[in-house]
């Protein structure tokens, strides 16, 4: 799995990067197939601003968030994101779950 964090306007210090890569472990244990992670750390005015692109197979998953603290930002946009890939996860579950249609050959 490919991660990538970047910041704009700040400094990603090791603890950040620490911090978010904690986060992210049990987002990426409910769903293996993560191909890669793209988190933009951010500050605009008085705002902490924290998004997350997740790519799995065929589809991208976004989240953002902003909050006065920066962590506290990182904590509610990872909730955010675990959210939305258990519920991709169930949606490709439910898919490939579904009764295959029975083909009758004609009599």
């Amino acid at each position: 799995m490919n991660l990538q964090i970047s910041g704009h306007h700040i400094e990603v210090t090791p603890a950040l990067r620490d911090y978010v890569q904690n986060r992210l472990d049990p987002v990426v244990r409910h769903f293996d197939r993560v191909t890669g992670v793209s988190v933009i750390l951010s500050v605009e005015k008085l705002q902490q601003k924290a998004e997350v692109t997740l790519h799995v197979p065929g589809k991208d998953i976004y989240a953002e968030n902003a909050a006065d603290d920066l962590y506290a930002a990182i904590d509610v946009l990872f909730d955010k994101l675990d959210r939305q890939v258990q519920k991709y996860k169930q949606k490709v579950q439910d898919h490939h779950r579904g009764d295959k249609p029975v083909h009758h050959e004609a009599e």
